[in-house]
């Protein structure tokens, strides 16, 4: 059985220092998504929602960032990988990591934005996301970004 020290637990409204936390209890999400035409459209809601309910959808622009790389990389997973996708979000010490684990083995690649219809998602990526990268599990792999969520100067930035 987990026991308090009897200290006072930190206010979840309060920022803690330079790097706001999402409410206690928040933190974590994971949802897997069928392969269909409305999975990139149910996703990027539920990136919406769940940000609005840790506290983070206020914080400049990381609400809309964040459900515009995850429609990105959903979108991928729908035309390359064409099997079921999931999406895995945590919010902890001032950053947001978005995960999307698919069954394809290739990796993405940033191409050149471009004038092409398609081909951005990656490009956008890499533009906008503090970090990002992929890592290869089983048979697939898992495509993850980073974004800041502290809202202060250089929060959330590209790291040189």
């Amino acid at each position: 059985m987990l026991r308090l020290s009897g200290r006072r637990l930190p206010d979840p409204d309060a920022d803690s220092g330079p790097f706001p936390q999402p409410p206690l209890g928040a933190g974590h999400l994971s949802v897997e998504y069928a392969p269909n035409a409305l999975a990139v459209r149910e996703a990027r809601a539920d990136v919406r929602r769940q940000l609005e309910d840790w506290g983070l959808a206020e914080r400049g622009d990381v609400a809309d960032v964040a459900e515009l790389l995850v429609g990105e990389l959903a979108a991928n997973a729908t035309v390359h990988a064409r099997s079921r996708f999931r999406l895995t979000l945590f919010a902890a010490h001032g950053v947001l990591r978005c995960e999307v684990s698919d069954t394809e083995p290739r990796v993405p690649r940033v191409l050149d934005a471009g004038t092409a219809e398609n081909g951005r998602g990656m490009f956008l990526v890499d533009a906008l996301a503090q970090r990002w990268g992929c890592h290869r599990e089983g048979p697939g792999k898992t495509v993850w970004f980073e974004l800041g969520t502290c809202g202060s100067d250089g929060c959330g930035g590209r790291q040189p």
